[in-house]
């Protein structure tokens, strides 16, 4: 039983009030700005429904300033249309004359989506709520609006404007998206059957080590396994030679200094933490599997884990009660070292209670066509790992400081309830 020190949708008299929802609609889109993922969007649209007798608008971003596809929200309110099954406005503007009359002359159901936030240059800078709260967009937003929520997970973890202002300004809450982000979350890393295992690749080594550290200091798992990048630290760590290609490359993305920190990993949770015993070497495209301690004899870089290691990993995975998965267990990309993080998704899908934390994994599962067989897919990646690392979230933290703000006595919440 989770109990909740946030504020919800189901906290708020809704009527034909006039709600802003910071929304996180960043999509991978094309060099002519076509979406080529809406993911994002249609997890929105189960919040959206809940409010469709309000006058509601969105908040959202894409990309970032000098990036390709930092664009405008226009192909966002059209595709966000055409699932919602009425219009969603885009209205080109952000808090100017043009954005206010257009929200002062919304109706009962109207939905408006506002132009990028990212276009005005302090949505990005790192600020406290109450510094954000003087800024121009807030106080020209917030007398329109009676309800804040903040729908944003992926975002969360960034003390940006569009996150933190309104909460000091506007009675506020989580979206639905939010709201079973943080519940399932804590479910994974707190509640979860045991045995729990942790399942962590991927390229971020210093986020899978924060994690890993995090969750066995507390007890939350009684195991993790650890693939990809990480996985190659941690083989490192553990004296292992990895071969002179696989030390530069780890050497280029400046994870050196990360070894030492993985010894003390590993001295200090002895027989919790799982290493590969082999793995899957790309020799010009060819896979070529090789037990660990022969690595030095192969210099070649280490694209996936090997047979014995996926059989051994999937047997832990299928007898755990809990499992999460966050980071592919090689270079999934590329069919032939897709295996390891194929076969660790369908065991993991079996557990009773799972969770894919975001990124690179998440697009598998969809891609596999897995997504309804696990319990929660988060949309974050970065905010995902730094929940579960253990960091507190600057967007949820100031939804639990408006709570405490407002004493409202908040009920437990089942993780079974449909969100």
């Amino acid at each position: 039983m989770i109990t909740k020190d946030f504020l919800t949708i189901d906290d708020f008299d809704i009527g034909d009030a006039t709600i802003l929802v910071r929304v996180d609609l960043n999509s991978p889109m094309d060099p002519d700005g076509n979406i080529l993922d809406d993911m994002r969007i249609r997890s929105h649209l189960v919040t959206l429904k809940d409010l469709e007798n309000a006058k509601v608008v969105l908040l959202a971003h894409q990309s970032r300033p000098g990036k390709n596809d930092f664009t405008t929200m226009r192909a966002h309110a059209l595709r966000m249309s055409a699932y919602l099954g009425r219009e969603v406005r885009y209205v080109d503007d952000i808090f100017g004359s043009h954005a206010r009359s257009s929200i002062s002359s919304m109706k009962k159901g109207d939905v408006i989506l506002l132009e990028n936030v990212r276009f005005y240059s302090e949505e990005m800078l790192k600020r406290t709520a109450s510094e954000h709260a003087e800024t121009h967009m807030v106080k020209q937003l917030s007398p329109l609006f009676d309800i804040f929520l903040n729908d944003a997970f992926a975002v969360s973890h960034r003390a940006q404007l569009s996150i933190l202002g309104f909460t000091e300004t506007l009675p506020s809450g989580a979206g639905r998206v939010m709201e079973k982000e943080i519940i399932s979350l804590d479910r994974g890393v707190k509640e979860g059957g045991s045995p729990c295992i942790f399942v962590l690749g991927g390229a971020k080594v210093d986020d899978s080590l924060k994690v890993a550290e995090n969750v066995l200091s507390n007890s939350n798992a009684d195991r993790v396994l650890l693939t990809g990048i990480v996985g190659n630290v941690m083989l490192a760590a553990s004296d292992v030679d990895i071969g002179k290609i696989n030390m530069d490359f780890i050497e280029s993305q400046g994870y050196l200094d990360l070894i030492e920190q993985g010894k003390g990993l590993i001295e200090k949770y002895d027989g919790k933490i799982g290493l590969p015993v082999d793995v899957a070497l790309n020799d010009n495209g060819t896979r070529i599997e090789v037990p660990v301690n022969e690595l030095s004899k192969n210099d070649l870089p280490v694209n996936d884990i090997g047979l014995e290691t996926i059989v051994a990993f999937t047997k832990e995975i299928e007898n755990a009660k809990t499992v999460v998965l966050n980071g592919p267990a090689g270079v999934s990309e590329i069919d032939e070292f897709a295996l390891g993080t194929h076969e660790i998704i369908r065991s993991a899908a079996k557990s009773e209670f799972s969770i894919i934390g975001g990124g690179h994994i998440s697009a598998e599962v969809i891609n596999m066509g897995l997504e309804n067989q696990f319990s929660h897919l988060s949309t974050g990646g970065g905010a995902c790992i730094d929940y579960l690392a253990g960091e507190k979230l600057p967007g949820i933290e100031a939804l639990k400081y408006v709570a405490a703000r407002h004493e409202k006595i908040l009920p437990s919440v089942e993780l079974t309830r449909t969100i």
